[in-house]
């Protein structure tokens, strides 16, 4: 049954870029004119397609691969400047905005740090970080310090993708590039790639460690919540120490941003839980009436549409 009620709308992985942060990086996205118009908009034309779609709130973060990709020395100046040019953005349009953090993962102790000086001085919600750090996965020990500043500080990461390591895309993906370039990207390899660090996060020990962590994919989990039950049999029958499909459940959301299916919706309400659940559009990437329209006509009750809307996203980020 049609949802006709209007329930207030929070979206959270809608991108823009930063001048000095995406200078040092190409993106086949960003060449198309009008999804560079709308990433570089922190204002008139964002706020317009906002209200023409009935979204209330975007929580704001940076386009992969955001500072993934620069050295230390590098990143740190960058990503706290980049931070303070959103908080001015957020603060320009009072309750339209909140944000993620830029953190420059190069430097783990830093990163740390910023997380907790955009959280504490900032106002920002959390933190997304987009594929590896020059090569590493974020389940690496070395990150270990973003972590655990994360669960103190009581704020949710967002894992969000990058594309694929250069040597997954000569072996996997380089055939078929020519002819179809968004396999590398949205169409599979940026499913496989954070599905895999997603995988990772679990095995690492990373949960036990930091109890209260919390984590965000986007994308309706990267396929993950299909395929629960069999990864954790798998890993189960090979005596695994970790109850995968339980620590995932626990400590990750999904987000519903580019995937507007409403059988995957209805697989990951079932196996998450419809409180695990979080609108998100992938704007500009994905414009918006797509993902509004999808949301009113979903087959779920006034009460589950309106957790999905924004009720999960304000208990998870203390909007």
């Amino acid at each position: 049954m049609a949802n006709t009620a209007n329930p207030f709308v929070i979206a959270l992985e809608e991108h823009y870029w930063d001048a000095e942060v995406a200078q040092g990086y190409d993106s086949p996205e960003g060449r198309v004119p009008a999804i560079r118009q709308r990433l570089d908009d922190l204002g008139a034309l964002r706020l317009k397609e906002m209200d023409e779609a009935g979204i209330d709130l975007q929580v704001l973060s940076h386009g992969a691969p955001a500072t993934q990709r620069m050295d230390a020395a590098t990143a740190v100046p960058v990503a706290r400047r980049a931070n303070d040019r959103l908080r001015e953005a957020v603060k320009a349009h009072p309750g339209r905005f909140a944000a993620f953090a830029c953190l420059p993962t190069a430097d783990p102790k830093a990163a740390a740090d910023e997380l907790e000086r955009a959280v504490t001085r900032l106002g920002f919600v959390g933190a997304m970080v987009h594929g590896m750090t020059n090569g590493a996965w974020f389940d690496d020990k070395r990150f270990w310090p973003v972590l655990e500043r994360a669960q103190a500080l009581d704020v949710p990461l967002y894992l969000h993708p990058a594309v694929p390591h250069p040597a997954v895309v000569e072996v996997y993906y380089k055939d078929y590039l020519k002819e179809f370039p968004a396999l590398l990207t949205a169409a599979w390899g940026f499913t496989v790639e954070t599905a895999t660090q997603g995988i990772r996060m679990v095995l690492s020990g990373a949960f036990e460690a930091y109890p209260r962590l919390r984590i965000i994919l986007g994308h309706l989990g990267e396929s993950l919540p299909f395929s629960l039950w069999r990864i954790d049999m798998a890993l189960q029958r090979g005596r695994s120490p970790t109850p995968f499909r339980d620590t995932f459940r626990e400590h990750f959301w999904i987000t519903t941003s580019g995937n507007f299916s409403t059988p995957a919706l209805m697989c990951c309400v079932m196996e998450m839980g419809v409180d695990r659940i979080l609108f998100s559009v992938d704007y500009p990437f994905v414009m918006n009436p797509p993902g509004t329209e999808w949301l009113r006509d979903l087959p779920l009750s006034r009460e589950d549409v309106a957790k999905i809307s924004s009720g999960n996203a304000k208990r998870l980020l203390r909007i």
